[in-house]
C-alpha cells in the first residue's frame, strides 16, 4: 500500500517540469476565453465601424444597380464590376478583417502567454493507439468539456430565444422601412445581439479559465519518486557531488597557501594549529587571518612559512583562540588585538634586528586572552 500512495501523483508540478511542458506546448488553453475576446472584438469594430461600413457597402451595392446601357451589351462588365466590388469591400473590410486577425492573435496569450513548440509539429504514434484514445475520451476533461459544450448550448439558446422574443417585433418592422434605415437598424441590433451573446459566454469563460488551470496544473502533477529523480538529476549524484565538494576544498587550500609565504607571522599551537596573520596598516583596520589549519594541513603552513622566511610564533592558547573565533579572510575580533599587537611587536623587532643587527628578542610567552575566546577555543 505504501508503494502505491508514493505512485499517486500529489506532488505539485515543479518549475522544472512546468518549462518542460511549455517547450513541449503545453500550456492551459481556455477556447471559451478565445471565443469571447473575438466576439467582443468583433462586437466592438461594428460599434465603432458600423455606420462608415454600412454606408460603404451601401454605395458599392448602389453603384452597381446603376449601369450604363451599354454595359449591358458587353460581356466583359460583369467581371469588371465583380473586381471593382471586390476591391472596394476589400478595403472596407480590411480594419475589420484586421482587428479580428490581431484578437486572434492575442486571445490565446491572455492564458497561457506566447508559446510555439516545434514538437507538435511532429507527428505521434501514440495518438493512434486506440486504448489511449478511449482512456482520453473518458477522462476527466472530456467529460468536463461536454459538460460546458452543454451548459454553452442552453445559456446562449435560451438568450437568443428571449432576444427574439423579446426584439421579435423590431425584426418584423424591418421589412416595412426603407432599404438604408432598415440597413441601419439591423447593425443596431446586431450588436445588442452580440453584446447579450458577450455577456453569455463571458459567463462561461469565468468558470472555464480557473477549471483550465486547474486541470493543467492536475495533469501535471508528479509523483514523490518523480521529484526525487528530478531533484537528483538536478543536483548531481551524491558521489559527483562529493568529488566536486573535494576538488572545490582542494582549491580553495591551494589558494589559502598561496598566502601564507606573503603573512608577516605564523601563531601556532605549536603543533596542532597554525593561522597566518597579515597586517597593512594602509589597508586594513586589523590583522587578518589569510591561512588556517590543523594537524596536517598545520604542518603544510609551517614548512612554506619556514620555506619563505616567515617567522613562527609558539602561542598555543592564542593559536586555538584564532582558529576557533576569526574565518578565513576575515579581521581578527577586538577581544584579540592586545594579545595579537604582542606578536607582531616581537615579529618587528625581529625583522629590524635581522636587517640593522643588535640582540634577538625575546619572543611572548604571556598572552591576555579574554575568557570568552579561551572557552571557544577549548571546543576546537
Amino acid at each position: 500500500m505504501a508503494e502505491e500512495s508514493d505512485q499517486e501523483r500529489t506532488e505539485e508540478p515543479t518549475s522544472k517540469r512546468l518549462s518542460d511542458a511549455r517547450k513541449k506546448g503545453q500550456v492551459p488553453r481556455s477556447r471559451e476565453l478565445n471565443t469571447l475576446v473575438l466576439l467582443l472584438t468583433g462586437s466592438a469594430a461594428v460599434f465603432a465601424l458600423g455606420g462608415s461600413l454600412t454606408q460603404s457597402l451601401w454605395q458599392i451595392m448602389e453603384g452597381d444597380f446603376r449601369l450604363e446601357r451599354r454595359d449591358l451589351f458587353d460581356p466583359t462588365a460583369p467581371l469588371a464590376h465583380l473586381s471593382r466590388d471586390l476591391l472596394a469591400a476589400g478595403e472596407v473590410l480590411l480594419p475589420f478583417l484586421g482587428l479580428a486577425v490581431l484578437a486572434a492573435l492575442a486571445a490565446p496569450m491572455m492564458l497561457g502567454g506566447w508559446n510555439f513548440s516545434s514538437e507538435n509539429l511532429l507527428p505521434k504514434l501514440e495518438k493512434l493507439d486506440p486504448l489511449k484514445g478511449l482512456a482520453r475520451m473518458v477522462s476527466v476533461q472530456a467529460l468536463a468539456e461536454v459538460v460546458k459544450s452543454v451548459l454553452k448550448f442552453l445559456l446562449i439558446g435560451f438568450v437568443t430565444g428571449e432576444l427574439l422574443m423579446t426584439y421579435f417585433d423590431d425584426l418584423m418592422a424591418l421589412g416595412r422601412i426603407p432599404l438604408l434605415p432598415a440597413v441601419n437598424e439591423t447593425v443596431h441590433l446586431l450588436i445588442t445581439f452580440m453584446f447579450w451573446l458577450c455577456a453569455s459566454l463571458g459567463l462561461i469563460a469565468v468558470l472555464d479559465v480557473p477549471f483550465q488551470l486547474w486541470s493543467y496544473k492536475r495533469r501535471l502533477k508528479m509523483t514523490r519518486q518523480e521529484v526525487k529523480d528530478e531533484m537528483r538529476e538536478i543536483e548531481g549524484k551524491p558521489e559527483v557531488k562529493s568529488r566536486i565538494r573535494s576538488l572545490q576544498m582542494e582549491l580553495a587550500r591551494r589558494r589559502m597557501m598561496d598566502e601564507v609565504p606573503k603573512a608577516d607571522v605564523i601563531v601556532t599551537n605549536p603543533t596542532h594549529y597554525a593561522v597566518a596573520l597579515k597586517y597593512d596598516q594602509a589597508s586594513m583596520k586589523a590583522p587578518r587571518v589569510v591561512a588556517k589549519g590543523a594537524d596536517l594541513v598545520a604542518a603544510q603552513i609551517r614548512t612554506l612559512a619556514l620555506g619563505a622566511g616567515v617567522p613562527l610564533v609558539s602561542a598555543p592558547p592564542l593559536a586555538r583562540a584564532l582558529y576557533a573565533s576569526t574565518e578565513l579572510g576575515c579581521e581578527i575580533p577586538a577581544g584579540l588585538y592586545f594579545a595579537v599587537a604582542q606578536v607582531l611587536a616581537y615579529v618587528y623587532q625581529l625583522k629590524a634586528a635581522r636587517v640593522y643587527g643588535g640582540d634577538i628578542p625575546t619572543p611572548p610567552t604571556e598572552f591576555k586572552i579574554p575568557e570568552e575566546f579561551l572557552s571557544r577555543s577549548n571546543g576546537a
